[in-house]
């Protein structure tokens, strides 16, 4: 029987390899011509897709390719998606690009990792492909070869990669929209991508659909009714948030900071129709209101220390009630300190907050060259303790010392 079972999966994946791995014909750029209307929506799909934070590197010429992403596999990098004919995608015809999008499978015929979220972008329409080809095809031609992906083995071996497709991947075709928000949640925007566990190989749990994740070393917090959130997101606050600063909650840092940036260009129906969606999933009946903790004098009592340095280095901003701009009325409003691990808090205190040069919005200097580790340590303790109810984070120091040491690596 188990025999009979390997044998119909070994030759189910043969026949989606070859189904789907042979190279398709170049085409000319020069040949192609586009609509405005659909170059525009491409534009507003890829902003909604966040494309360029994965395919623009720091400094870099827009969608190049270049950036790294860490994964427990290894290093990927961001591909060059610009329509330089030997570099980018400026050989791929409109079928090559909509079996990327869809299958995970390049022009030549090699598999993607699902770093490139083609688990989401599946949902895609024919007219979103078609409008999302069409603005790329007509961005600037960038010559930059593509950075090899730095995998341990077996990941490295592209082939595998068909099995993980038969196991994961849905191949329905999406014609018409029946929810904007959802279709946009789980299609371009691919939110579940850094805010649904993994499994050991990867792929999204789905029955854990949303539960909070991370990125980068950053916590993804839920999106679902397990957020621990203290001031309950509404869809207006969840419409600031995503296009720049919410009063309420604050604004996005880490992984989540490009993700605002690129939504604050995006049409604002489409965004809102985001905001509306999530707010559903994160709804608790029956519950409206705040519930901010505020222990001080019970923190102070069992970390001076720490509340010594938090008057002195965070109060001057953090204690105005919010009416220092881009602060929250209290730092027990941000759902970071409710989490299950004090990263987020520490990259905050080493990093700082800086808004894009030009841009308005938050600022916090970065104290990673003025507090040692044990200094950090004993704030963000005291934060916890004051701020929240949830018991008292483990490993604080080593945390920040890992931290710091992974920030300053080459």
């Amino acid at each position: 029987m188990l025999f009979s079972i390997l044998v119909i999966a070994v030759l189910a994946t043969a026949v989606l390899y070859f189904a789907t791995h042979l190279t398709m014909p170049a085409e000319e750029r020069a040949q192609r011509a586009f609509a405005p209307d659909l170059v525009k929506r491409g534009g507003e799909l890829a902003a909604l897709g966040y494309c360029a934070s994965c395919h623009t590197a720091e400094s870099g010429k827009p969608f190049a390719g270049g950036p790294s992403l860490a994964t427990p596999f290894g290093t990927i990098y961001g591909t060059n998606i610009t329509p330089d004919a030997e570099t980018g995608i400026g050989a791929w015809s409109q079928a090559a690009f909509n079996r990327a999008m869809r299958d995970g499978v390049d022009r030549l015929g090699r598999d993607l990792y699902p770093a490139f979220p083609y688990d989401h972008f599946w949902r895609l329409t024919d007219r979103d492909l078609s409008a999302l080809y069409a603005f790329l095809m007509t961005r600037e031609a960038v010559r930059a070869p593509n950075k090899a992906n730095e995998l341990a083995f077996p990941y490295n071996l592209r082939p595998l990669l068909a099995g993980w497709k038969l196991l994961y991947l849905s191949h329905f075709r999406v014609t018409e929209r029946f929810d904007l928000g959802r279709d946009l949640v789980e299609g371009i925007a691919h939110c579940g991508a850094c805010h649904t566990p993994r499994d050991g190989l990867g792929a999204e749990i789905a029955s854990k659909h949303l539960d909070g994740c991370e990125a980068e070393d950053w916590w993804a917090p839920p999106l679902n009714r397990t957020s621990p959130a203290p001031v309950p997101w509404t869809e207006p606050s969840l419409f600031n948030y995503l296009r720049n600063w919410e009063a309420g909650h604050g604004g996005g840092e880490g992984p989540m900071k490009p993700v605002v940036a690129a939504l604050a260009s995006a049409p604002e129906q489409d965004v809102r129709a985001i905001a509306v969606y999530i707010a559903s999933t994160l709804a608790k009946p029956g519950e409206s209101e705040a519930h901010v903790e505020d222990k001080q004098a019970q923190a102070a009592q069992g970390n001076p220390q720490g509340a010594e340095l938090y008057a002195g280095i965070c109060a001057t901003c953090h204690e105005t009630g919010g009416r220092v701009p881009f602060t929250v009325a209290s730092l027990g409003q941000h759902t970071s300190l409710h989490a299950p691990d004090p990263r987020n808090v520490i990259h905050v205190i080493l990093e700082g907050i800086h808004p894009a040069e030009g841009a308005v919005g938050a600022i916090m200097p970065s104290f990673a060259d003025t507090l040692g580790d044990a200094q950090i340590g004993e704030i963000v303790a005291y934060l916890r303790t004051r701020f929240s109810s949830e018991p008292q984070w483990r490993n604080i120091p080593n945390e920040v010392a890992r931290i710091r040491r992974e920030e300053t690596s080459p």
